[in-house]
């Protein structure tokens, strides 16, 4: 259009527009539209008093009625409700709540440092499977010096169950529990709020299992899960898993969520432990402070391998050796054992049959049923061998 040296009319036709937009195209050096706003607004108010709006706007924080009032009262009685929010828009002070200085939210802060024996203690609702009747609960422990979780899974959210719960992790805990952190659930405490308000009184069956532990019981304050958070943070983790699989059975629901707490205690880095597991966490702490538990943490699979820790005599060659011979030797045992129930079901049938499959058996017991037993004696007694000299 602007290139065409054809006539305005000739154009138009073409194109089925007015002549003025050919004759205004054809005056434009560029093809982008401009702006169509008038380039003198048709307001009431001056600059001046646009700008004295503006800074009552700002230092007062009137809504837009109270300061309409203020406006007609002082600077102009003619402007308009409309005109006066166009004004405030114009100037980007429409919304009182972007004027409105902001709270600073409170700081996040970390959980306090303790030692190892500080542990969280909550408990999940877990969905229920088509082979179940119910659903069932998921108790779950965390500690929070090392990130060490243990769970147990019951049928039902009761104080029989909670003091149950802590009896398993009294006795599978490697290092001494001393402080529990729980939320104010009725199956770990008998405290009260609302119009029945009431302090824990320490007569909860959960309290008295605690107190013979040995082991101080805190309650998180009310609606405020964060305090107990840590916990909380581990139950998405299985929600995670939850949402992530799909189970066939509560049997399968189970050995999942097993199988991921060895994995997350063995196998997890955690970047708050300096990319150490919460098991190499445990080991660390144990070599420094053996006194904070009642027995040596180890590894669910494999051989431990302990460092020399803080000039200690033992060196990791001895804590290794000494761990593989005793892998070495339940090996054994456990082969003596299935070779003598295994022989025993052979020999069983020797009374009802004929001398001719007693001797096929006998054949078979010489031969081929003690090759395994044999190798790994013969194995074993080599390695000590060299071991000695």
């Amino acid at each position: 259009m602007q290139a065409s040296d054809e006539p305005a009319w000739m154009v138009a036709e073409r194109y089925s527009i007015s002549e003025q937009t050919v004759w205004k195209w054809r005056k434009r050096d560029g093809v982008h539209d401009h702006s169509h706003t008038a380039h003198r607004l048709q307001t009431t108010l001056t600059p001046a008093q646009e700008a004295v709006a503006v800074a009552l706007r700002k230092a007062l924080l009137l809504p837009l009625d109270d300061l309409l009032s203020v406006v007609r009262e002082f600077l102009n009685p003619n402007v308009s409700r409309s005109g006066l929010d166009r004004c405030l828009r114009r100037h980007g002070v429409s919304k009182l709540r972007d004027l409105t200085p902001k709270a600073p939210k409170p700081a996040h802060k970390p959980f306090r440092a303790y030692e190892p024996g500080y542990l969280h203690v909550d408990v999940k609702y877990l969905p229920q499977m088509p082979d179940e009747q119910r659903r069932r609960y998921l108790f779950v422990a965390i500690d929070r010096a090392t990130r060490w979780v243990f769970v147990r899974i019951y049928p039902a959210k009761t104080a029989a169950n909670a003091r149950r719960f802590l009896r398993d992790l009294e006795r599978a805990a490697p290092m001494k529990i001393t402080r529990v952190l729980t939320d104010n659930g009725k199956e770990f405490t008998d405290r009260l709020f609302g119009l029945r308000k009431r302090a824990a009184t320490g007569n909860h069956e959960f309290d008295r299992l605690c107190a013979d532990l040995g082991i101080e019981h805190r309650l998180a304050p009310p609606m405020r899960p964060q305090t107990n958070g840590m916990v909380e943070r581990f139950n998405g983790r299985i929600e995670d898993v939850l949402q992530s699989h799909r189970f066939r059975s509560g049997e399968d629901l189970e050995q999942t969520i097993l199988r991921y707490v060895r994995l997350y205690n063995g196998q997890l880095p955690q970047s708050v432990l300096k990319g150490r597991t919460p098991i190499d966490a445990l080991k660390d702490w144990h070599r420094q402070k053996p006194r904070l538990f009642k027995k040596r943490p180890y590894n669910q699979a494999g051989s431990d391998r302990y460092g020399k820790a803080d000039g200690a005599a033992a060196g990791p060659a001895r804590s290794s050796t000494t761990s593989e011979v005793t892998q070495t030797l339940c090996a054994t045992r456990r082969l003596v054992r299935w070779h003598r129930q295994f022989s025993r079901a052979r020999l069983a049938p020797w009374r009802v049959q004929d001398p001719e499959a007693r001797n096929r058996h006998v054949r078979s017991d010489n031969t081929a049923d003690r090759t395994p037993f044999r190798t790994l004696r013969n194995s074993t007694r080599r390695k000590a061998g060299e071991r000695r000299r």
